[in-house]
This record gives C-alpha cells, structure tokens and sequence, in this order.
C-alpha cells in the first residue's frame, strides 16, 4: 500500500497549517522537523544582519542540529517536504532532515510558504543538491 507524509519545518505556523492542509488532502501522515535549539522572533529577524537564520542562510553549509528522526521513513512511498522560504531559498534545517533520513526510493515533492518569493527556486536548489532523489511536483502554498 501506497503512502505518503507531508514533512515540514515551520517557525511561524504558516507552513504547519500549509502541510495539515495538504495532508488532508493526501490522506497523509505528519512529521514535523524540530530544531534541537527553537527559533525565537530575534532569531528569525531577517533584517538583523547577525540573527541566527541570517547566519544560517549566509553560509549554505550550516546544518542546524533537529531533535531526532523519522524512524518509519521508510514505509513512505511518496515524502512532501515544506518549509518557509528563506533568502529564496529552503531554509538550511531542511537539508539537515535530508541528509539525515533515507529518502530513496521514494518521490520528493516540495511544498513551500512565501511573502513574496516562488517556490521553483527552492525547489531547483533542493534537486540539485540532491540529485540522487527523484523529485516530483512543487508547490506554494501560502493559504
């Protein structure tokens, strides 16, 4: 039997209601990524050059530390991955739930909130960086 999971790492709330929303519609389950150290407003401020997410984003080989991992990924056929646009881009903490889970074998889909940016961005970046997944739709999801 086919199934899938909608994960998603969301710091507002915004891409949480995005993802119940699309597991609904799926029929799928839930994981949420959690950052072993939560966000705070001042970590998130992307105007301040020194907050956390800025320093993130600046070095694109940071990989913030989540508390623990999917352990039934494996029985997922088809894996939604959302997040909050950031810098144009998936927030770096995506690519530590990545790089720590086997995805093959399984279809990625990308589903992503955003004030003003697409999703193709993110997407493409995220093919790229891994180009050993087979990566399906993509999606922006801002309501």
């Amino acid at each position: 039997m086919k199934k899938t999971l909608v994960v998603y790492f969301s710091a507002t709330g915004t891409t949480k209601a995005a993802a119940q929303k699309l597991a609904k519609e799926f029929n799928a389950d839930l994981y949420e990524i959690t950052p072993e150290v939560p966000y705070t407003a001042t970590d998130l401020d992307w105007r301040d050059k020194t907050s956390r997410s800025t320093l993130e984003m600046k070095d694109m080989g940071s990989r913030p530390a989540i508390k623990g991992k999917c352990e039934n990924i494996a029985d997922y056929d088809t894996v939604w991955i959302g997040f909050p646009i950031w810098w144009y881009t998936a927030p770096t903490i995506v690519n530590t739930f990545i790089e720590t889970h086997d995805l093959s074998g399984k279809v990625l889909n990308v589903f992503a909130t955003s004030g003003g940016s697409g999703v193709e961005g993110s997407a493409s970046d995220l093919k790229k960086a891994y180009p050993q997944y087979k990566w399906g739709e993509s999606r922006l999801m801002n309501n």
